[in-house]
């Protein structure tokens, strides 16, 4: 194979395996520091509803029909979770 053929193979070859890697191995590998925090919460459209999934075991804990009411909810769990880790 041609030598920058080759190059353009082995890039490519490269930037897809970062696109499987956990967020906390791709900052290691760019040389970055991982995010302080991470989000518990996260608001995801499902149908006509909003689902409020908690991260770290991918389950719905609340959902709501309006975004902004869903966002607020999120917000508040964040905020509970804080208050009881002792993050203030």
């Amino acid at each position: 194979m041609h030598p920058s053929m080759q190059q353009r193979v082995d890039g490519l070859a490269a930037m897809r395996a970062r696109t499987t890697l956990p967020p906390a191995n791709l900052h290691v590998i760019l040389g970055l520091t991982a995010p302080a925090q991470s989000v518990r919460y996260q608001v995801v459209a499902k149908g006509k509803a909003y689902h409020i999934i908690e991260c770290a075991t991918g389950k719905t804990r609340v959902f709501c029909f309006n975004y902004k009411v869903a966002v607020n909810t999120a917000q508040a769990l964040e905020a509970a979770a804080d208050r009881k880790a002792g993050r203030q």
